[in-house]
């Protein structure tokens, strides 16, 4: 069987991807190619494989088959055109750093590891925790800070990267309202440089406001587009299943735009 190629303008190209854990799988046969600077929601219900998906394309969990390429080469060749955002809870807050020692580890690429960060890059990082408003909490521990603010010190990680790609897992989630305006700042920020966001989202109500490509995931990809040709209540119904909570929470979503399920 031959296999696809696709052109190195596509930021994210991903062919046949299943990821199993135990030998059951959590992402099958997934095939997308993700295009140049739009912010695309990773939606769908828990234990979809959102997350999964984001690690398997970061090489962060193994594949069971597949393939991942970022503007045409592997993730390893591409590693520098690429941010990653993780979930808070994955983090180890307690580590003895400060907001602008973790903001500096994103210019570890540029620099290489056990080097030490000089003027330059110092520079760079002050600059990226000042666009994220943390420019005051630089020389603050991080585990001083509030659930937002350590949620915008990695956005200001990601930043500091300078990447074309960049993947956020769920960075809405339990923020304060200032860092959630800040995040969506932030991210059509990055659009309007043509770069690429994908991000992990669980409110519907807000993917027609924060997106403008929609993956609509549950293990499989139901549908992925335009957010106004995916977000339909059709399609949502197909991935969330027609459980009594989730279908409410697809009318809530589409009460505004699309009308209520019926």
């Amino acid at each position: 069987m031959s296999v696809p190629t696709h052109p190195p303008s596509v930021p994210l190209a991903i062919d046949d991807l299943t990821v199993a854990y135990n030998e059951k799988p959590v992402l099958w046969d997934i095939d997308l190619d993700i295009p140049e600077g739009k912010l695309v929601g990773i939606v769908g219900p828990n234990g979809a494989g959102k997350s999964t998906l984001i690690k398997a394309c970061l090489d962060l969990v193994p594949r069971a088959s597949g393939r991942v390429m970022v503007y045409g080469e592997s993730y390893k060749k591409q590693r520098g055109k690429v941010g990653y955002v993780p979930q808070r809870e994955s983090v180890d807050w307690d580590f003895p750093v400060s907001a602008l020692d973790v903001v500096a580890m994103g210019t570890y690429g540029k620099i290489g590891w056990c080097k030490p960060v000089g003027r330059k890059y110092k520079k760079l990082a002050m600059e990226s925790l000042d666009r994220v408003g943390l420019a005051d909490f630089a020389h603050r521990q991080i585990s001083q800070l509030s659930g937002g603010q350590q949620q915008r010190v990695f956005l200001a990680r990601a930043l500091a990267q300078d990447a074309q790609l960049y993947f956020m897992d769920e960075p809405f989630a339990a923020v304060d309202a200032a860092t959630e305006r800040a995040i969506v700042t932030l991210l059509h920020e990055l659009k309007d440089q043509g770069k690429t966001c994908l991000v992990v989202h669980h409110d519907l109500a807000t993917v027609n406001e924060y997106f403008d490509w929609v993956i609509l995931l549950n293990m499989r990809v139901v549908k992925a587009g335009p957010t106004d040709e995916v977000f339909t209540a059709e399609y949502l119904k197909s991935t969330y299943g027609g459980t009594l909570s989730a279908l409410s929470k697809v009318g809530d979503a589409l009460k505004q735009t699309k009308g209520a399920i019926k």
